[in-house]
């Protein structure tokens, strides 16, 4: 009988590799598929460029179009904003509940909540407030405020090098996008980029867990965007993201885009950027590109 069970044991070890080699054959299908799917999706834009990465933070497994390709940020780069001031809070050089006059020259047009009209003398706010407007409400003044409280643009660069999140360029202030189309252009991402800086932000690299815990709260509360990331998926879906908008000019949109962290039903964390860019398409359909690809993603991590 030792015999036979030594033949059943080889038979056993004989299935396992054919078995294993099956079902990674199987798993690459079905990436393909959705590859394959994300592409179609993706050609809805017309001639813009989409470029998408999604990645489970636990494991690394990851899907993508285009993700090393650069896009014109736009919003996205208040979420780097915001690390860098909380990561200067963390380290004693700033506190929430110092406050900050912003004058009436920096007090933009172009904002959601603070705009010119509404304080044409300027206006004094808690860096606490400030970070809030800049990271749920993507309010441009309080984003200029607080990138020139940390040390402008070069302070910015210096967090995310410090941290190892390189493909993310920032260069200037709103208050110069406002003035000039091609300046958004200088602030760009790869796709690949941006889930190194969610990765960054889930792991609490370079910030405190309780700087963590700040950022996530203002982005999950965050009403911009619902028909982009959050759009298709299930209203329950907690969702922590930073989205980017531009201007449209001569019937071409600059940057439609979105990046967060959405936690599966079962517990993982799926971080995804999607940049949609230079499309002709109305905002409808760039946003539910943006909503697609994202439920698309979401099915496929889903079902495993």
């Amino acid at each position: 009988s030792g015999q036979i069970n030594k033949i059943e044991s080889t038979k056993r070890q004989q299935d396992t590799p054919s078995k294993k080699v099956e079902n990674l054959q199987k798993e690459n299908d079905r990436k393909s598929d959705l590859t394959g799917q994300i592409k179609q999706i993706a050609k809805t834009v017309g001639l813009g460029r989409v470029g998408v990465a999604a990645t489970i933070l636990e494991t690394g497994e990851t899907v993508s179009l285009n993700a090393k390709d650069r896009y014109p940020m736009q919003s996205v780069y208040k979420l780097p904003i915001g690390m860098t001031v909380l990561s200067q809070i963390d380290a004693g050089q700033l506190n929430l509940s110092e406050r900050l006059r912003i004058e009436k020259e920096n007090v933009l047009k172009t904002s959601r909540i603070l705009p010119k009209e509404k304080f044409p003398d300027g206006t004094e706010q808690t860096i606490e407030e400030l970070l809030r407007l800049m990271v749920s409400e993507s309010d441009n003044t309080a984003s200029d405020a607080l990138l020139r409280l940390v040390g402008g643009p070069e302070a910015v660069m210096k967090f995310l090098n410090k941290n190892e999140i390189f493909g993310i360029e920032i260069a200037n202030y709103e208050k110069e996008f406002a003035a000039d189309w091609r300046v958004q252009y200088k602030n760009r991402a790869a796709p690949k980029a941006a889930i190194e800086l969610l990765r960054a932000l889930h792991e609490s690299r370079g910030l405190s867990a309780q700087s963590q815990a700040l950022l996530l709260k203002y982005m999950t509360d965050s009403p911009t965007g619902p028909r982009r990331l959050k759009g298709l998926l299930p209203e329950d879906a907690q969702v922590a993201h930073k989205t980017g908008t531009s201007g449209t000019r001569d019937g071409i949109t600059a940057a439609t885009n979105d990046i967060g962290i959405v936690t599966l039903p079962d517990g993982r964390h799926l971080a995804i950027a999607v940049f949609v860019s230079d499309s002709p398409a109305d905002e409808t359909i760039r946003e539910e590109t943006i909503a697609r690809i994202a439920r698309a993603v979401w099915d496929y991590w889903s079902k495993k």
